[in-house]
Parts: structure tokens; C-alpha cells; sequence
């Protein structure tokens, strides 16, 4: 039996061809995210491995810099890093030496203006020299350090992207207005910013402290350790004499190499989850292709299986013939994918270079685990999948050698299987409807229980569903293409089992595509109407990392030409009646002329006299109402009340609660300034925004921003992760493809004598052609449409867990997009047919019609 079996994998290898492809590609999938994930991870230890190399302990000021939060920067502050922390930390008992460290955002602008790499991997640092003028830590590869506030160095990489050379003007800003200086410098460094295609900036130590942080003050605290002296004694010496508060962490260099390790491990464990599930998807539709084809096979060797049992083979080794077979496949097809798999690796890995050249790099890292995991996973899949059609097989009567064609399938197992299924799609859609009424997260779990549900009984009735939905577009095909339509739509309801079987694996990838386009629209249109729907400002201005704004950017924006109000928006974390809650600063004086704000009660005019404005959801955790008082925890540590002026619909600029800058800053001198909203004279005008943009020196990390602008960046964000997401679900799509030409294959095959009729009474080629390039279509169709009515049930259901989150979030169906998935899935069948179609069409009529 074993031996029947494998000579009939060779028998029918070209039949075998498309599934042992599919398990290729799903298993290719696994093996090149591993490899992907461990070369990537890999590479980011080594790249950090050196981060630490010259700290035994360091100490850090989380409060400092304009990359603080709202949260570090409203908690009470009474010890910072200054220059006597350093001459402190020197003198104990343990330290070789002590390094004060300057760091924050920095950008530098190309001779056009133009940001050099990412925002946020922008930085900046002060130089710091020793009795040599020398800093160990950058070595200069050219010129010298900076000494002075016209003077800068840059990283090697930095320069020549910028096409600079020492004694050029640089134009640099963090996030206030720019500054132009000399390039005195151009150094090298081991330093990841540097390393992972980030740009570093030095200053000299004022000029670092007065741009980055403020004057005397760093932002941590380098220690080496004497000969003799552990991290850990070196660390219990800094606790005992700094006391740190709760802005001040000390960390030895080890614990913080192993932490970042541990961050690195995660990222890239995060990485592979999300590419393992895509992959675990294309393994899924994988399934159908095989299950279809071992039944197909099944079906054309009733004879010969039914021979085989009536000349004494069990039942049992019929069933372990056609596993065999499948093992056989599984294990061929996996080793085929583990070897694509590294060049699936290392495609993702020049796909990562190409969109960001500064990411580590290094050779490709296959473990164990990996070719393990892979071959089991393709054998498992495989033989998974034949084993219902193993077990049909072996229910084959003897007596069946004795007749022909298929053996009809009961009409008892087709309603069970609709009861079956009807019952799964009821449950899900009543769960998935239970779950969206919510409308928040305690709807997510039934929402995602009901949506599995769905999708399984869906795909359990898809033969009952052929049929009806099918029937209507035969008329069609009828009218338009005659004969060959009226036979194309026969052949694709003909066998239930089989049209669905190959359908539902583009019912699969349709309805993860449909699903996330649908809620992209959705969460774009609702992100529209909430953000900019409330934005009267005509701009925006805003630091491109998100980074607080200098100070001094508001006050230079209010002097600029053409603008007729601004304000800047602030943010302090404060504690309203014992909860913690940002809130949100603009000036009372032009809150009517920036923002547009709906009232439920109480009057937008209260935030001028001083009073608290909060938002519907965020009054009703306080327990409070218009003219109540709400205890409040300032950030400077002192307590006291504020009056609720108004309530005002959810959703907007800002926020859950509204306070006037007026009042922020009796209590928190520095607020996080996130953005300077901006009112023209004339409205939106090139000419204001050119003003603005002025304003700021030509900053180029600061950007001004109109409502578009702020549309298009929502835009753009959505559009990238779906574009992401429709490359992932490509492969299962392409998987889908190879099962629509192996069904179409093999049923050419299985009706070579029909075939050879319809040519024998005056069907021709083309005729023939046609008929199977239609059958496809049709097939090709219904899986999609099937598919997309599923994504937008689900992304309606899914959209209503989001309501809580964003107010006012509705679900919007792109038809547009939606009707051009399901042409392109038309398409599909229509290329899928083309060597099935061109195959039948050569038959030879005589040797067709006599086939047995």
C-alpha cells in the first residue's frame, strides 16, 4: 500500500503541482519571518551591544528636555542634574569619573532646507572635552569640537548626506527657532543613533543646555567605575547621595544594556507575531486547496481505490495510502519552502534597508527552531487536510469498481451540514451584533467569539449559497456569451462542494481586504469630522515629532504678518477629585476665534473667568456638573478646586478637559506646548503660511500645517498601514489564485469524455476556452462577493467596539474601492483560467470521448 501510494504521487505529480506550491509558499512565509525576526533582532543586540560600553552607572533626569511628557513635566521637581550633581557623584568613593550629558531633539537641514532623515531619529548632544580637547566619545575624524554657540559638529554620515564640509554654515533647530553655525567638526562614533541612520549634532555645553534643556541643567549623569568597583556598589553609592525623587532614575550600564535588549527582543517578537499570523492566514487557505485536491484525487481513483478493497486492502490502509501521499507532499513542499524561506528572510530584510538605510544589517541567523517549526507546520498542514478525504476514501464499497462516475453524496449529509452551518452563522451574527451594540471594549470579545462563528458557518453553507446567488448571473452569461455561458454556470454550481471549497479561499483574503478598508474609511472620515470639524484655525504649528515647542515659538508667531489671533495649546497632567487627566491650555481671550466647541450646558465665555470646561465622558467620571467644584492635584504638588464652567460634546482638539493658559501657568510655568494654533486676517493664505514658517527661522523640524494638510496626514497614516496590510494578505491571495488553477485543472481532467462531447457536436476551441475561462470567473466572483459582504459586517461590528473611543465614529463603505476588489477578483479567475482553459481546448476529441 505504501508503495501505491508514493508511485501514485509520481503518477499524478502535475495534478500535485499547485498544492505542493501553496504549502510552499505558507511554509516560506514561516521560515522567512523567522529568519526575518532572529537576523533583525540579531542585528539591533549588536548594533546596541556597545551603547554601554564606557557606563557603569548612569543617572538620569526623566523631567529634563523638551522630550518630556506632560506627566514627567507636572510631577513635582525638586532635584536635577546640575554641574554640582557631577562634582558630587566625582567625589564619591567608587567613581573614576563623572560625565555630564546634554541630549534632545535636534534636526539639521540639507542646502535645500529639508530635513535629513526621520524626526525622531534627530539628536543632539553636547561636546565634552578633556585636558586634550578631545571628547573619547566622538573623535574627530575632521576639524575639531565646537567651543562656542556659532559652532557645531556633525556624524560622518550626517555631513556627506548633507554634502557638507568643515567650515560650512549648518542650519539646525530642536524645537524652537533655527540656529545657523559653523561646522567646525565632522566626527565618528559607535554611538546607535548614529548607527541606526539617525543624525547627532554637537554644541558646546552652554549652547547644548540653553537649546536642549536650560541653562545648568543636564540630562544625565555618566559614571565610570574605579578598578575593584562594581556596578552595583557604584549604584548603592549614587542612592545614598542623591536620594533620587521621582524624575531621577540611577540604573547601572549593565542593567540598562539588559533592558534594552529585552526591549529589542519584544519588538522583534512583536514583529514575527504580526508576520506569523498573516503567514498562519496563507497556510489557512492553504487548507482548502488541499482538502479540494486530495477529494478531486479521491473522486477520479474511485475505481482504483475500490479495486484495492475489493482484492483484501482495509479500510485502515486505504486511508494511510492517501495519508502517505499527503506526507509525502508535506514534507517535500516544507523542506521547498524552508529553502525559499531564506530568501524571503532576506528579501524582508533589503525591504527594511531600502526604506530606512540606517537600520543594522547583518547575515542571515536560521536556528534550529526554525527548520523545525517549518517542517513540522507544512507536514501537519498537509496531512490535516487529507485526512477527511483519507476517510471518504476508505469508506469506498468494493462494488464501485464495478461503476462509474463520482459516487453521489447523501442528501442526508448535505443537511447536515446546513443545520450545521446555519446554526454557527446564527449564533455568530446574533454575538457579533450583541458585541457592537456596546459600542466599547467589554463588546470586543463577544464581537471577535461571533465574528469566528460567522465566518465558520458562512463557510460551512457555502455550497447551499452557490447555488441561489450563482443562478442569478446566469441569464447573464447566457445573453453575453451563449452557449459556452450557459455551460459555464452549469459546470460552477455542478459539484457544491467543490465550486465553495475553491471559493472560499478567496472568501478568506476578500474578507480580511474589505474588513480593513472599510474600517480605515471609517476611522479616517470619523478622525475628519472630529479634528478638523473643531479647528477654525486656518494653521496648525507643530514640532514634527510631536516633540513640546519652545517657548519663545509662540510669542514669534503672534508678531508674524497676517495673523489676526493665536494661541498656543498646551497640555499639564493634574489630578481632578483623585483621578489623573490631561489637561488641555488655550488663551481664553481667542478660544472662539480657534476652536469650535458644541455645549451641552454652560458657556464657552466661563474659560475666561478662570473656570474649568470639561467634556461629556470626562464630567461624568469627575461626578461633576456645570457650576460644581472638582478638587484638583497641581502639578507644582499643591492642591485646591476649580469650578466646572460648562460641558461640551466629546471629541475634538480638546480633549476631556479645557482650562485657560492663564491659569495653567500659575501653577506650571513650563506647560507641554504642543501645538500654536493660528487665525489669518485674510484666512488661509501662501502668504500667511510663508509668514509663519519665517517666523520660526525656517525651522525645519517645525511644520505649519493647514486643516488639508492635517486631513492628509491622517490620510496618508491610514493608507500606509492598509497598504501594509493588503502586501501582507498578498501571499494568501496568491495561494487563492493557485487553488482557483488547481480546481479548474483537475476538473478539466475529470471531464475530458463531457469535453471531448461538446467538441464532437460543434463547441470549438474558443468555445471551450471561454467555458472554463467563465466557469473561473464566476467562481472567482462569488468567493469575493462573499467575502466583502462578510468584511463589512465584520468591520460594522467592529467599528461599534471603537464608539467609546471616538466619538462619533461611524461606518463608511467605500463602494468605489470595494467594486473594484471584486473586478480585480474577476480578474483573478480570469488569468487563474488561462492554462486550464488553453488545456482543454487541445483535447483530442476521439481520445477524450473514449476515456474511461
Amino acid at each position: 500500500m505504501y508503495r501505491t501510494a508514493l508511485r501514485n504521487v509520481l503518477a499524478h505529480k502535475g495534478r500535485l503541482l499547485m498544492t505542493a506550491l501553496a504549502v510552499m509558499l505558507g511554509t516560506a512565509f514561516v521560515a522567512g519571518t523567522m529568519v526575518f525576526s532572529d537576523t533583525f533582532g540579531k542585528a539591533m543586540r549588536d548594533n546596541n551591544s556597545k551603547s554601554y560600553s564606557d557606563v557603569a552607572v548612569q543617572v538620569v533626569d526623566t523631567a529634563a528636555g523638551a522630550g518630556a511628557t506632560a506627566r514627567e513635566k507636572s510631577e513635582k521637581s525638586s532635584v536635577t542634574l546640575t554641574d554640582a550633581t557631577v562634582q558630587q557623584l566625582t567625589a564619591l568613593p567608587g567613581t573614576a569619573s563623572a560625565r555630564g550629558v546634554v541630549s534632545g531633539f535636534t534636526g539639521v537641514a540639507d542646502k535645500d532646507g529639508t530635513l535629513i532623515g526621520q524626526p525622531w531619529t534627530a539628536r543632539g548632544a553636547n561636546f565634552a572635552p578633556g585636558p586634550d580637547g578631545k571628547d573619547a566619545r566622538y573623535p574627530m575624524a575632521e576639524g575639531q569640537g565646537p567651543k562656542n554657540g556659532k559652532e557645531i559638529a556633525l556624524d560622518r554620515r550626517t555631513a556627506d548626506k548633507g554634502g557638507y564640509k568643515v567650515g560650512d554654515t549648518v542650519r539646525v533647530g530642536s524645537n524652537g527657532p533655527v540656529l545657523e553655525a559653523r561646522l567646525t567638526g565632522i566626527f565618528t562614533t559607535d554611538d546607535p543613533v548614529v548607527n541606526s541612520g539617525g543624525t547627532l549634532t554637537l554644541f558646546d555645553r552652554t549652547t547644548a543646555q540653553q537649546l536642549l534643556l536650560e541653562p545648568g541643567r543636564y540630562s544625565s549623569i555618566v559614571l565610570a567605575a574605579k578598578p575593584g568597583t562594581s556596578q552595583e556598589a557604584l549604584l548603592s553609592e549614587v542612592n545614598q547621595k542623591l536620594h533620587p525623587e521621582q524624575q531621577i532614575e540611577a540604573r547601572t550600564g549593565a542593567d540598562l544594556k539588559a533592558e534594552d535588549e529585552r526591549l529589542i527582543t519584544k519588538s522583534s517578537e512583536s514583529i514575527r507575531t504580526m508576520l506569523l499570523a498573516f503567514a498562519a492566514i496563507s497556510l489557512f487557505v492553504g487548507i482548502f486547496i488541499i482538502a479540494n485536491t486530495f477529494t478531486m484525487l479521491v473522486a477520479q481513483r474511485t475505481k482504483e481505490l475500490a479495486l484495492l478493497r475489493a482484492v483484501g486492502a482495509s479500510r485502515k490502509q486505504v486511508t494511510r495510502s492517501v495519508l502517505v501521499e499527503a506526507l509525502a507532499i508535506g514534507t517535500v513542499s516544507a523542506a521547498a519552502g524552508l529553502v525559499a524561506g531564506l530568501g524571503v528572510g532576506a528579501g524582508m530584510q533589503s525591504l527594511i534597508a531600502s526604506l530606512d538605510d540606517g537600520m543594522p544589517t547583518g547575515p542571515l541567523v536560521v536556528k534550529p527552531l526554525t527548520v523545525a517549526v517549518t517542517l513540522v507546520v507544512g507536514i501537519l498542514v498537509t496531512v490535516l487536510s487529507a485526512l477527511l478525504p483519507a476517510v471518504r476514501a476508505a469508506r469506498i464499497a468494493p462494488v464501485a469498481a464495478m461503476s462509474s462516475g463520482d459516487q453521489p453524496v447523501s442528501q442526508k449529509s448535505l443537511v447536515v451540514r446546513n443545520v450545521i452551518g446555519s446554526l454557527l452563522a446564527a449564533a455568530g451574527i446574533a454575538l457579533v451584533a450583541f458585541g457592537a451594540s456596546k459600542g466599547n471594549a467589554d463588546g470586543r470579545m463577544p464581537v471577535a467569539l461571533g465574528a469566528l462563528l460567522a465566518v465558520l458557518g458562512v463557510f460551512v453553507l457555502l455550497p447551499l449559497l452557490s447555488r441561489p446567488v450563482i443562478a442569478l448571473v446566469g441569464p447573464v452569461l447566457g445573453r453575453l456569451f451563449g452557449t459556452p455561458g450557459k455551460l459555464a454556470r452549469q459546470n460552477a454550481v455542478r459539484n457544491p462542494r467543490r465550486t465553495a471549497a475553491t471559493a472560499a479561499a478567496l472568501t478568506i483574503g476578500l474578507t480580511l481586504v474589505s474588513g480593513l478598508t472599510v474600517i480605515g474609511a471609517s476611522v479616517a472620515d470619523t478622525l475628519d469630522r472630529t479634528v478638523t470639524s473643531s479647528m477654525k484655525a486656518d494653521y496648525l504649528v507643530s514640532a514634527a515629532n510631536g516633540m513640546s515647542l519652545s517657548d519663545k515659538v509662540p510669542a514669534e508667531i503672534a508678531k508674524a504678518p497676517g495673523v489676526a489671533a493665536s494661541s498656543p495649546l498646551t497640555s499639564v497632567y493634574w489630578g481632578l477629585n483623585g483621578k489623573d487627566r490631561t489637561i488641555t491650555g488655550l488663551n481664553a481671550d481667542s478660544l472662539d476665534k480657534l476652536v469650535s466647541v458644541t455645549m451641552k450646558s454652560g458657556s464657552l465665555a466661563a474659560a475666561a473667568q478662570g473656570k474649568l470646561l470639561l467634556d461629556e465622558d470626562a464630567a461624568q467620571k469627575a461626578g461633576a456638573t456645570t457650576g460644581s467644584t472638582v478638587e484638583v492635584t497641581f502639578g507644582d504638588g499643591t492642591k485646591g478646586s476649580l469650578t466646572v464652567g460648562g460641558v461640551y460634546e466629546k471629541g475634538g482638539l480638546l480633549g476631556g478637559a479645557l482650562l485657560a493658559n492663564s491659569e495653567i501657568v500659575k501653577h506650571e510655568p513650563q506647560p507641554f506646548l504642543n501645538n500654536v494654533l493660528v487665525k489669518g486676517t485674510g484666512g488661509e493664505t501662501a502668504a500667511l503660511k510663508k509668514a509663519l514658517k519665517d517666523a520660526t527661522g525656517a525651522n525645519p523640524v517645525i511644520e505649519v500645517k493647514s486643516r488639508q494638510d492635517v486631513r492628509d496626514d491622517f490620510s496618508q497614516t491610514i493608507t500606509f498601514a492598509l497598504n501594509l496590510m493588503y502586501g501582507l494578505l498578498a501571499m494568501s491571495v496568491i495561494v487563492a489564485i493557485l487553488g482557483v488553477i488547481n480546481t479548474l485543472a483537475m476538473s478539466v481532467f475529470e471531464r475530458k469524455r463531457e469535453i471531448g462531447m461538446l467538441r464532437a457536436i460543434g463547441l470549438d476551441r474558443s468555445g471551450i476556452k471561454r467555458m472554463v475561462r467563465l466557469e473561473s470567473v464566476v467562481i472567482s466572483v462569488f468567493g469575493a462577493g462573499i467575502g466583502i459582504l462578510l468584511g463589512c459586517f465584520m468591520a460594522w461590528a467592529i467599528n461599534g467596539t471603537l464608539k467609546s473611543s471616538l466619538q462619533g465614529m461611524a461606518t463608511v463603505v467605500p463602494y468605489g474601492q470595494l467594486l473594484l476588489f471584486l473586478a480585480l477578483a474577476g480578474l483573478v479567475g480570469l488569468v487563474a483560467a488561462f492554462w486550464p482553459a488553453r488545456r482543454a481546448s487541445k483535447l483530442d476529441i476521439l481520445a477524450s470521448i473514449k476515456t474511461d
